[in-house]
């Protein structure tokens, strides 16, 4: 599979600070991969190598098999929303995607294509002035897909979007990936993250903590499950969560259950009279960051 971003042994410095320290990690195409980590972890400056804005201070990077600060045409072929979206406020939709579409040799029929696509097709003659920060979000995705990109770049995508378009925006990123495109999202919002991508790409203080697709990650850290049991009326929920090792929740009881004994474990829940339903909780994306975050060892650094 084709690498879309390479990076080996790549380090970055500003003066006696370290924001990056020997990154090596390389994504494929047609994935969707979540660049994670808390405030001043390194995402940042990921991204603006990646981008070509600024040089590894040590190592190599290549994005697109080349090096982004040095390939001509390369930003044509990368589409990009910054975390903090801001335009012309006196242009209206249609112009600023014009002039973006224009940066990037685009048709401008695709533009108005993307304004619709994105819920902006009666709001396109306004001045962006007059737009909510969920509108300018909007169009700043919609200036991102221009030029059909074989690498998008999406910094915290769904700041300002209500429910619905955060849905929008996810079906967007879902079609990015049935057509062979790497979508790169860094948001801190792991819940709503979750369901949407292949894999993570997680950063502690200018380190890779992990980079592997979520099974992998799971696998891993052999964190337990969580099982959640409902119990008939009646039932002693004290003694029952004495019983099975659980937590008594007032009318139900969570009972972690390690990977390697969870069919067991099921098999003598469901053999009592005493429950009512069961719902299985595998570990979050949050929980696995958690884990990382409290000092384990790095994981594979491929995404393919």
């Amino acid at each position: 599979m084709e690498n879309l971003i390479e990076l080996r042994g790549v380090g970055k410095r500003y003066g006696a600070l370290a924001a990056l320290h020997d990154v090596s990690v390389t994504l494929g195409a047609g994935r969707i991969v979540g660049l994670l980590g808390h405030n001043g972890a390194g995402k940042s400056t990921l991204i603006k190598l990646v981008l070509g804005l600024i040089r590894p201070s040590s190592g190599a990077l290549e994005v697109l098999g080349q090096a982004p600060w040095a390939a001509q045409g390369l930003r044509q072929q990368i589409g990009y929303l910054p975390e903090s979206v801001a335009f012309y406020r006196n242009l209206t939709g249609c112009e600023v995607i014009d002039y973006f579409a224009a940066l990037k040799r685009a048709p401008r029929a695709q533009g108005r294509e993307l304004l619709e696509r994105v819920g902006l097709k009666d709001a396109a003659r306004r001045r962006v002035g007059t737009y909510s920060k969920g509108m300018r979000q909007r169009l700043g995705v919609a200036q991102a897909l221009l030029g059909s990109p074989r690498l998008v770049i999406l910094d915290e995508p769904t700041t300002g979007l209500d429910p619905q378009a955060t849905r929008e925006l996810y079906a967007i990123v879902d079609e990015l990936r049935g057509a062979g495109r790497g979508v790169l999202i860094s948001s801190h919002l792991l819940a709503e993250l979750e369901p949407h991508i292949d894999g993570a790409l997680i950063l502690n203080q200018g380190r890779l903590l992990a980079c592997g697709a979520l099974s992998e990650l799971r696998e891993r850290a052999g964190l337990p499950s969580v099982t959640r049991v409902r119990l008939r009326p009646g039932t002693d929920a004290r003694a029952f969560a004495d019983r099975f090792g659980g937590t008594d929740d007032g009318g139900s009881v969570s009972i972690a259950m390690p990977a390697a004994n969870k069919v067991e474990r099921m098999q003598q829940l469901l053999a009592t009279q005493s429950v009512a339903d069961i719902e299985l909780e595998e570990p979050t994306l949050a929980r696995l960051y958690d884990w990382l975050a409290a000092g384990a060892t790095p994981a594979p650094r491929r995404l393919s």
